[in-house]
């Protein structure tokens, strides 16, 4: 709503109960993706608002299934419902999705699970969506790498620091030069890592639905909470991030809207912001996640690492399982650190929530790389598709050696706890 964003507590949307078991819903949202369309013979929205004599804060909060045009008892439309958009917002960028204020002025509404659980049912639709915002996140990346490494091996500027590589030519391809290449290898390093692990992930939720194994479907029910808020922020951080340094690869070209890099970091911006803040999933895994079940979910992530460490002791796998090893105690560290000195001062948690979900994020990649690494050793010595593995390994080590170096800063931050962070008064600012 207008003036609540995270804080549903202080939602004014009223729901008024009826005769015939129905609501009057009345209120104003805003921010509503495709909130108004004609793609579609009928809309049907999911409405939070709080129904007269309800609990204050967010335990007062119920959800209505809202349409567009009422439905009849045979299924087909009725009378336009009291809904209208109010206006349509214009945004950096998602310029393909109608993002509607809606005003709902005594619409008929239909609760959808109990009164005053709304929050409940609606965040098994947000969990969800912020995997799948986890997914744009990482697709914008692989888009933009993808532009961006056409373009470095088309455009000629220079010559390599070695030597011409191609001496026929007016000069070499930028891709010969090593800051290309280290954004390049930034991206494909982050977009292959990201990609095992969301699938790792989506087989876990698999798994808590349909294994026949109690403990193996706990395990996957506890992965999947864990990890939701660490792959929503850090895919959607790096995706914006990957945009925009694959724009630079194309110079003043990747300014200019013709050639589509500029529309890649427009785009990639709002995945940050919706579907929860990425802040708030920060506070999410170190507020809730965490302490969940007795920290059952982050002990279980501990031992997936330390068994695969065990079952993995070749000399070829010592280089990705130690990276795993040196990591997942740096995670260790920042986690005992977070659970003797944020419940002592809640603000030692915040200032470092987002350090935290950093340094986990490179857990779970290092974790995602290792997998690779395994999968990719044994074919990689000859034969069909060698070459294929060869690189896949390269950027393995590449992962390991230029990236997850990034977990001694995280760790760092982390332990310096609140007080730098909170040290100005408000008025100093």
């Amino acid at each position: 709503e207008p003036h609540c964003g995270t804080d549903l507590g202080l939602m004014r949307t009223k729901a008024e109960p009826q005769a015939d078991g129905t609501y009057k819903i009345t209120g104003t949202k805003i921010f509503i993706s495709a909130g108004e369309h004609d793609m579609a013979e009928n809309i049907i929205h999911l409405v939070l608002a709080k129904i007269a004599g309800a609990p204050e804060g967010i335990k007062g909060v119920s959800l209505f299934v809202v349409p567009k045009f009422l439905v009849k008892a045979d299924g087909s439309l009725g009378a336009r419902n009291a809904l209208i958009c109010g206006s349509i917002e214009h945004k950096m960028g998602i310029h393909g999705n109608s993002t509607c204020v809606m005003n709902y002025d005594g619409a008929t509404g239909y609760l959808l699970g109990e009164p005053h659980k709304g929050m409940r049912a609606m965040f098994t639709m947000m969990n969800d969506a912020r995997l799948g915002v986890a997914l744009q996140g990482l697709t914008q990346s692989e888009a933009a790498y993808q532009n961006a490494l056409i373009y470095a091996k088309d455009r000629l500027q220079g010559r390599s620091l070695t030597g011409a590589k191609e001496p026929g030519k007016a000069a070499d391809p930028i891709i010969v030069h090593p800051d290309i290449r280290r954004v390049l290898m930034n991206l494909k390093a982050f977009n292959e890592g990201a990609r095992m692990l969301l699938l790792w992930c989506a087989l876990q939720g698999d798994l808590s639905h349909v294994s026949t194994d109690d403990k193996e479907r706990e395990l996957g029910e506890d992965m999947m909470g864990l990890l939701t808020p660490v792959l929503k922020g850090y895919f959607t951080d790096m995706g914006f991030r990957n945009a925009t340094d694959a724009q630079q690869v194309l110079g003043g070209h990747g300014y200019i809207a013709e050639w589509g890099m500029e529309q890649f970091v427009r785009d990639a911006r709002i995945a940050m912001i919706y579907e929860g803040a990425n802040g708030i999933q920060a506070l999410d895994l170190v507020g809730r996640k965490l302490a969940m079940n007795g920290g059952r979910a982050v002990f279980a992530w501990f031992k997936l690492i330390d068994d695969f460490a065990q079952a993995n002791k070749s000399a070829e796998m010592k280089p990705y399982v130690d990276a795993l090893i040196t990591v997942r105690k740096d995670l260790e560290e920042a986690t005992t650190w977070m659970m003797n000195n944020g419940l002592n001062n809640p603000d030692h948690a915040g200032a470092s929530s987002m350090d935290y979900l950093y340094l986990f994020a490179l857990s779970g990649m290092a974790f995602a790389w290792a997998q690779m690494a395994r999968a990719a050793l044994p074919k990689s010595h000859g034969g069909t598709g060698a070459e294929y593995y060869q690189t896949k390994l390269a950027t393995a080590r590449y992962f390991v050696d230029r990236m997850l170096p990034d977990r001694l800063a995280h760790l760092a931050k982390i332990k310096t706890g609140a007080e730098p962070v909170m040290a100005l008064k408000a008025e100093h600012f």
